[in-house]
Formats: structure tokens, sequence, C-alpha cells
């Protein structure tokens, strides 16, 4: 007796055809957002390196980078392979080498990736001189400059220090230059103060080099990064680089900073509405903590937004709607305290689309992007996502 064949289902072709919860990715303000940075940082004659820690896509990435093979910055060693594997070929990993970790690095450039790594101690410096000679050519870093006590560098008036790792370089690696992060930045509220943390961000990278070069020692890259301040500096005299990596899609943290606005948020989490309790004013849908992430850094800023902000399934925002709750697969969604409207006539079934607070960590919870354009419901493509390090 012949078999039944079993038909597979037919892709989904719209947002109403999604299994949720789900990311959905709105590339026409993606497209914007780079177009944006790309047309300041030409104004102030400076290369973008984009980060690419927060789209974790090579289809997401091609979008980004100045061209297919670079250059690009990393945050993990899965990211530099999947992007090397896709043909991109200069990159920085820009989180402080661990020893242990250099054999994976020495195996991308044995692949012809040219790949810097980032160090600010005489350790790591003579761990990457041992493997340099174990390679026979000598692998690039940068030295970290801790421009204002945000984590981790050194500080660019340790001349001492600066030198000593320098030097250790110049004994088999390569000192390519200095890097540096205003992480502060993030807590920075409005143009005046953002032009100040970039500037901070600039001098010190600046000065790092300035006694490197003195002290006879070749610093050709000056990079700096970080969206704040990428869109906040007006003068980048002596920087070489931008790094940047949330502009792609910018979140709701960095509308509460000032340097985006909620219209252009390129990201949200599709949702389908599961239930009512009127009495409390909840409306229940399917994406709880695991599909919006636990990120609440919104919480110290000016406007608190919950979990996301709340949009119809054309990514308009719903007035004062938020995730003000969520349970591991349950997102509770409410008026914001202290607003005087109306809950809109949501249904059972009805989809819903919710802005993260933290780009970089909502979509670290999902596998693809589903891309729309604008407020067009149909999918134009499926980007595949990675994780792990």
């Amino acid at each position: 007796m012949a078999e039944t064949a079993t038909l597979a289902p037919a892709p989904p072709t719209t947002l109403g055809d999604l299994d949720t919860p789900c990311l959905v990715l709105d590339v026409a303000r993606l497209e914007a957002n780079v177009s944006r940075l790309r047309a300041r940082l030409d104004r102030l004659g400076v290369t973008l390196r984009p980060h690419l820690k927060t789209a974790k896509s090579v289809e997401a990435g091609r979008r980004v980078m100045v061209t297919p093979s670079g250059p690009a910055t990393v945050s993990t060693l899965q990211e530099a392979e999947q992007f090397a594997a896709a043909g991109v070929r200069d990159i920085t990993y820009a989180v402080g080498i661990a020893p242990d970790k250099l054999p994976r690095v020495l195996a991308l450039r044995a692949r012809g990736v040219d790949i810097a790594v980032v160090l600010d101690t005489v350790a790591q410096a003579e761990a990457l001189v041992v493997a340099s000679r174990q390679a026979g050519a000598p692998v690039p870093a940068y030295i970290e400059i801790d421009c204002d006590g945000h984590r981790s560098g050194v500080l660019p008036g340790d001349a001492d220090r600066l030198v000593a790792i320098g030097r250790t370089l110049a004994n088999g690696a390569e000192l390519r230059g200095v890097l540096t992060h205003a992480g502060e930045s993030y807590a920075a509220r409005g143009m005046d103060a953002l032009r100040i943390c970039a500037e901070g961000e600039r001098r010190a990278a600046v000065d790092a080099a300035t006694v490197l070069r003195n002290a006879g020692l070749a610093c050709p890259v000056v990079s700096v990064g970080s969206t704040p301040t990428a869109f906040a500096a007006e003068d980048l005299t002596g920087v070489t680089e931008v790094r940047a990596g949330v502009f792609v899609f910018f979140d709701l943290v960095m509308t509460g900073i000032g340097v985006c606005t909620v219209s252009d948020i390129a990201l949200s989490v599709l949702a389908t509405v599961i239930g009512h309790q009127y009495d409390k004013g909840w409306i229940l849908v399917d994406a709880g903590w695991m599909a919006m992430s636990q990120d609440r850094g919104t919480a110290k800023q000016a406007v608190n937004q919950g979990y996301g902000v709340v949009c119809d399934l054309a990514g308009q925002p719903y007035a004062d709607l938020i995730m003000v709750g969520a349970n591991q697969e349950h997102g509770i969604v409410a008026l914001r305290p202290g607003a005087d409207g109306a809950l809109p006539a949501l249904a059972i079934g009805d989809r819903v689309r919710i802005l993260p607070n933290h780009a970089c960590a909502t979509g670290a919870q999902h596998g693809a992007y589903h891309v729309v354009r604008g407020a067009s419901p149909t999918l134009e493509a499926t980007w595949p996502r990675f994780g792990g390090w």
C-alpha cells in the first residue's frame, strides 16, 4: 500500500503567518540608521568600523559594513569565525584577550583574516609575543585605554604602563594602535553631556597614542567608539576610526539617552494576545522575559519603559502602552503608571510588536530576524542570527 505523502506547510509570507514570539526587523529603519551614521562620520573624516555584536547576522552585517570584507568589530570569537566564513577579512576582536583563545585567533589569521586583539597588560602582551613566534608572523594588538573609569584599560596618563606594553609587543607581535570605549556615555542625558563624553573619549585615545609615539613606538590606529558618542562628537581630530554597534537597530535605552527617537527603532518582538485581566487593566501576551530579555535599562532613565513599548502590527506605538511585567513566557501589557487613556481593544489572537529596551539582549533570545519594510506586513526575508562564544 502506497504511503500518503505529507505536504510541508507553506512558508510564512506575512507577519500574520509567523509563530510567536519572534523577532521582527524593519530593514527600512536599519538602512536609514546606517546611512545617518555613515554620513556623519564622513563629514568628520573618520572610518566606520561597525560593531557586529548587536546584529550577530551575516545578512545584517553586510548592510552595515563599508565593504563586504570589512572593517568590522566583534565581541566574541564565534562572531569572528562566522563573519570570516562569510568573507570578512578585517576584524577587531574588541574584548581583552585570554591566552587560551589565541589558538583560535591564529587559526583565523592562517586563513587570511587580519584579526587584531585587544589587551591592557604586559602579561597579555607576552602571551601574544609567544603566539606570534609560534605562528611565524606578528599578531596585531590594540592597547585598550580607560577613558572614563567604566571598565578596563590603561589610563592615558600612565606612560610607564603604556610604554611597557608597547615595548613588549615590539618583541615579536605588532602594536597596531590604541582603542577605547566611552561606556559611561550610556549614563549621560542630553547632547551637551554626550558631547563632553565624546571629547573625553577622543582626548584619552589621542593622548595615549601621543605617549606611545613619543617613546618611539608606532601607533597607526586611534580607535574610539560607542553609539552615544558617535552621534555626539563634534571633533575627531587625531582619531582614525569609530566603532559603534547598537545604532544599527537602536532601542529604548538609546531613545532615553537622546540619540534617536522611538520611530528609529528597527527591532521588535512579535507577540500574540493570549488573555485579559480586565479588573487589573492587563492584556496578556505570549512574549515574556525569554523573548524580551530581562534587561530593564530604562528603569533609571526619565521615562521607564518597563520591558518594552507596545505597538500595532504596523509598528506604530499605542499611546502609553508598555509591557509592565514579565514571567518566563507571559508578558503583562498595561498602560504606564499615571496614564489617563484606555486600553486598546485587543482581542485574543491579535498581534502586537514590542520595542526592546536593549537590542543586543533581546536579539540574543532569538535565532532569526523576520524582515519587513516599513509598515508593510509582508516578509521580505528571514535572516539567521547566531549566538555562542
